[in-house]
């Protein structure tokens, strides 16, 4: 993808993953060596690594990498930066991968088919089998939901075949989970279409202009969980190898690496960290790591998760291993509706996200943040103002509450990427400084 400069001058690399977690050559190259000898060659102190949610194409995610790292780098933190770390020069890295988990509404609120070319059968069905992963396996469910939409949008009932086909495309993309140490994008419970049918015809069942309802309702959902695994395999796949090159390219240099993650990108971080099923090896831990309105399970990091035969979170060993040397923050606010309202209705959960009453078995951490962790490791805290201190300790894990600066909303999304103010990039840079702390977490 190359590098790109945003109108401070301050210049990011961006690379690009398939939806199998391979790079994406630049001009036959891989982009991610170029970075690589850079940040081997070159005096890099500091290297901060970016990955975007639900972002469909290039120019999205360029769009929110130009104001979230243009925040970062217009931070007055910026001079404090140059204190802490000595000789400081970064190296800035935002990551591509294919992420769209809906397209435009199918269907009009009437229950007919829109006439535009985005809606014409042959269009939708080639639209999901990309989105879903372009393969043979899926083809053949796609066309009898598609086909049997066209003709009836809304039926009272899901019809037989439909179901069955539901069934086969749920079992195609790999979603289901034998429920221990579930991966996150298995975050929801057993996979019944007519139950998501049924669902997403209640009222209160839509995400703005995409409706959880009619026959493509759990289409809608399968797509959402789809992208939520192609985080994952991105993530643990070509990243944790990206990662690890990274890290042994610049050993001898002691360069500290920073990861931050929104929405899906989440997943992305934690499994970059974790590697393979969650366990592969780091070179040394990572300095620090921010989750921005994690669309990822509150209970991903938990020793154990208290259900009933849940174990021990998917990401657990990224803390017991002591993947991250410096701490972890995440954000809440009561003003996402994507994590605190869409999450539980794509879990095929009846209502929105509590923010007062207990925590439940599944939400996300944008809107519980990372639970289940001994007191002594997990604190909550209030998002700050641009000046404020944190005194972030190594080694913990600090769940800020942000409502009062992640607040305005932009669609049905609500506050979900209200991201790029003063107050999220001070906090970033504080985790950062927080891993120049002497001694071990």
């Amino acid at each position: 993808m190359g590098f790109h400069t945003i109108d401070t001058g301050i210049q990011y690399g961006l690379i690009a993953f398939d939806s199998d977690g391979v790079e994406r050559p630049e001009a036959g190259a891989k982009f991610t060596q170029k970075l690589i000898e850079k940040a081997a060659e070159q005096p890099i102190t500091n290297a901060f690594f970016f990955s975007h949610g639900w972002k469909g194409d290039v120019p999205a995610a360029v769009e929110q990498y130009d104001k979230w790292i243009g925040a970062l780098m217009k931070s007055p933190d910026l001079k404090k930066a140059q204190q802490v770390f000595p000789n400081f020069r970064p190296l800035l890295i935002g990551l591509h991968w294919p992420s769209l988990p809906w397209g435009e509404e199918e269907a009009r609120s009437d229950g007919s088919f829109a006439p535009s070319a985005s809606t014409v059968p042959s269009k939708l069905l080639e639209d999901y089998v990309r989105r879903l992963g372009d393969r043979t396996d899926i083809v053949e469910p796609l066309r009898i939901i598609i086909d049997e939409a066209r003709r009836n949008v809304s039926p009272d009932t899901l019809p037989g075949n439909v179901r069955q086909a539901y069934l086969d495309l749920d079992s195609a993309l790999g979603l289901h989970s034998d429920g221990v140490s579930a991966p996150p994008d298995a975050d929801r419970e057993g996979f019944d279409p007519e139950d998501s049918y049924e669902a997403g015809n209640e009222d209160g069942a839509n995400f703005g202009e995409v409706s959880l309802g009619g026959l493509l309702g759990p289409l809608r959902q399968l797509s959402y969980w789809t992208m939520k695994k192609r985080a994952r395999t991105v993530g643990e796949g070509g990243m944790h190898e990206f990662l690890k090159a990274l890290q042994s390219a610049t050993a001898t240099k002691n360069m500290k690496i920073h990861l931050m993650g929104h929405s899906f990108g989440t997943i992305v971080i934690s499994g970059m960290l974790g590697g393979p099923n969650a366990q592969g090896p780091l070179e040394r831990p990572i300095d620090s790591v921010a989750l921005i309105q994690g669309a990822v399970s509150l209970w991903s990091y938990a020793a154990s998760i208290p259900f009933q035969g849940a174990g021990p979170g998917y990401f657990h060993r990224v803390l017991t291993d002591g993947k991250v040397a410096g701490p972890i923050i995440t954000t809440q606010s009561r003003f996402d509706n994507a994590v605190g309202r869409f999450y539980p209705l794509a879990s095929r959960l009846r209502g929105s996200a509590s923010f007062a009453a207990g925590l439940p078995e599944y939400g996300a951490i944008g809107a519980y943040g990372i639970q289940g962790l001994d007191d002594d490791s997990q604190k909550r805290r209030e998002m700050l103002s641009s000046d404020g201190s944190y005194d972030f300790e190594r080694g913990h894990v600090y769940n800020l509450e942000a409502s009062e600066y992640i607040c305005h909303g932009e669609g049905a999304s609500g506050a979900h990427s209200d991201i790029a103010g003063p107050e999220v990039a001070h906090a970033i840079w504080e985790a950062a400084f927080a891993s120049a702390q002497r001694g071990t977490p």
